[in-house]
């Protein structure tokens, strides 16, 4: 039993995957599957630079962790890909059950788990409000009560009595944040949804998720990469790694924790990175990436970065870049830099070398994603494969130029730009 101060109690939760055998996500995937096995080929429906698994082998997604929330509490979930978090809210939403363990809730749970989650794609935008409504126990009058709310606050009004199926996965993650945050449920789950959505709707929602904390005693579990977003809104900090609670207390110290608990690493290995869906099979994967002529990824302000990547590719992507997403040490895109085309030559061989100059940065941490892309005429870009984080690199404190002065990027920002000229 939940006592009623708690709002979710997990006491000794493992979850186990066994890997392996049936990994084709149609009929048609694991009957081409079994004809290449028969004949000792290669899977046809592998990923490129996907990890073997033996058959019968086991993955322990989450390994025994153990931990309460009070009601009221807005909890951020913070770790790297693969770390665990996805699965642990799966596992408190009750959409697969755990392998070992015991999950005590103390109330309603609504979630958003990924865009689309909880709508059916022939129902309108109207509808689906009140099969999400049903589903949460509430009566019509009940759901009527907050249409209106849940409408105006969704900004899709001109589009509600039309079916979600031709819904952008803006207008989707819109909707089913209205609707999440203002149905009856206690509990409020969220995993990196809102990255889908602009700017100004995400600021929009954290406001909401703290007045719905805050008035309605609402409790909050909230998973991303985003650490200025969980700063933001959460007032405490769950990190994961490996299935592992290595932290749970206060949001800055959680926050600190994760982005310090290990020293940067020259050697990446991305063959088992989670990747977003839509980038299976699209012909290019990084392998591999070495910070070079370096035992530890620390640098000065002005050191060129190199980094010999290796990568997988099934035939030449014409017009194929590396972009290079930065973020601080709290999660914030900072910006973004752009590779030249990678030749035909070295998309042949699988592998380069890249220099990325520093004159820009200020001391600190900072994490570089990357993305393999491509532009066409319009302007619009494609991604093949995206690895987040790719690397970190550590930059150490060094005099400015002008002024006499350690860089302080919490007092002067993220961005150490040349002096300007007086003439």
């Amino acid at each position: 039993m939940v006592s009623d101060e708690l709002m979710l109690k997990i006491e000794n939760v493992s979850k186990i995957y066994r890997l392996g055998e049936i990994g084709g996500t149609t009929l048609r995937d694991e009957l081409q599957r079994l004809g290449a096995k028969i004949r000792k080929k290669e899977d046809p429906t592998k990923r490129i630079g996907a990890k073997n698994y033996n058959k019968g082998e086991k993955f322990k997604a989450l390994d025994n962790i153990s931990f309460v929330v009070k009601k009221g509490e807005r909890i951020g979930i913070i770790g790297h890909n693969g770390a665990g978090k996805s699965t642990l809210l799966k596992l408190i939403s009750r959409v697969t059950g755990p392998t070992e363990g015991k999950i005590s809730l103390n109330g309603r749970v609504a979630s958003m788990l990924e865009v689309g989650t909880g709508f059916h794609p022939e129902l309108t935008g109207r509808e689906n409000i009140y099969m999400n409504g049903a589903i949460l126990g509430m009566t019509k009058k009940e759901i009527d009560a907050k249409m209106e709310d849940i409408i105006e606050f969704s900004e899709v009004r001109q589009f509600i009595d039309t079916p979600v199926k031709r819904y952008s996965s803006g207008m989707y993650v819109k909707l089913a944040f209205s609707v999440a945050a203002h149905l009856n449920s206690e509990l409020l789950i969220m995993d990196e949804v809102l990255a889908v959505g602009d700017a100004t709707f995400q600021q929009k929602c954290i406001k909401k998720m703290k007045e719905v904390s805050l008035n309605d005693d609402k409790t909050i579990l909230y998973v991303s990469h985003n650490m200025a977003t969980i700063k933001q809104l959460c007032d405490k900090a769950l990190v994961l790694e490996k299935g592992k609670i290595i932290f749970f207390g206060d949001v800055d110290k959680g926050i600190e924790y994760y982005m310090g608990s290990s020293a940067p690493s020259t050697h990446y290995d991305y063959d088992d990175s989670v990747r977003e869906h839509w980038w299976v099979d699209r012909g290019f994967q990084f392998a591999s990436l070495d910070i070079l002529e370096k035992d530890e990824a620390v640098y000065e302000v002005g050191e060129s970065v190199l980094a010999h990547i290796l990568f997988s590719v099934k035939k030449i992507i014409p017009g194929l870049r590396i972009r290079f997403e930065i973020r601080n040490g709290a999660g914030s895109l900072i910006g973004t830099s752009f590779s030249s085309i990678i030749p035909d030559e070295i998309q042949l061989s699988g592998e380069c070398t890249v220099e990325i100059d520093t004159k820009c940065f200020a001391p600190g941490r900072f994490i570089f994603d990357m993305l393999a892309f491509t532009m066409d005429e319009y302007g619009v870009s494609h991604a093949y494969d995206g690895v987040f984080p790719g690397f970190t690199i550590d930059f150490s404190p060094t005099l400015n130029e002008v002024l006499p002065l350690i860089w302080k990027a919490n007092y002067f920002g993220d961005l150490h730009l040349p002096a300007v000229k007086i003439k």
